[in-house]
């Protein structure tokens, strides 16, 4: 085994970082994460007592680098309008990027069983604070108007995804820009 200066623990994170992303919660097995990661086996259940240990943190860092490279995006304006506008862009930055993976989140959703509570919590907790990052732009705004984009945005995501294409993020883009138009969204 080549020495690696990176520590175990950040090994098998990247590992499964990567993995999970590219192809899938359910379809990457431990013993490739240990190969791929250059780990003994001891190692990776001294880290993570199991995989959705693991799982569960690939998705807080999946959640730390989202939300950092969203915020790069909207935090160029203060002006609601254009915040949310630019969260449709990063959108579109992150199809090209990720070749239209989607969402990590909704993608481990769909992989996940009916009795993995705390992989469903960790999705769960993510969403949430997509609509609350929603409704501190729009912070005088009724909760509805927040969820209208919230739902926009999520479909787009979806549908990029399944389309891999653009089209359903720059459709939602100008629904949401027509709302504020409209004065429906202040």
């Amino acid at each position: 085994m080549k020495h690696n200066p990176i520590l175990p623990k950040e090994r098998i994170l990247e590992t499964a970082l990567h993995l999970f992303h590219k192809q899938g919660y359910r379809a990457t097995g431990i013993n490739q994460i240990i190969s791929d990661a250059g780990v003994a086996k001891a190692s990776l259940y001294f880290h993570y007592k199991s995989k959705e240990e693991l799982g569960i943190e690939y998705l807080n860092a999946r959640q730390d680098v989202w939300f950092s490279q969203l915020k790069l995006f909207t935090d160029e304006s203060k002006k609601p309008k254009k915040k949310i506008l630019a969260a449709f862009d990063f959108l579109v930055f992150m199809n090209e990027k990720e070749n239209f993976r989607g969402c990590s989140f909704l993608n481990m959703l769909s992989e996940i069983q009916p009795d993995d509570n705390k992989l469903l919590a960790s999705i769960q907790q993510h969403k949430i604070q997509l609509r609350e990052f929603f409704q501190e732009i729009l912070m005088e705004e009724k909760a509805d108007h927040t969820d209208i984009i919230y739902l926009l945005f999520e479909s787009a995501m979806t549908e990029s995804q399944l389309f891999k294409d653009q089209w359903p993020v720059e459709k939602a883009k100008q629904v949401v820009s027509d709302l504020f138009k409209l004065k429906y969204i202040k």
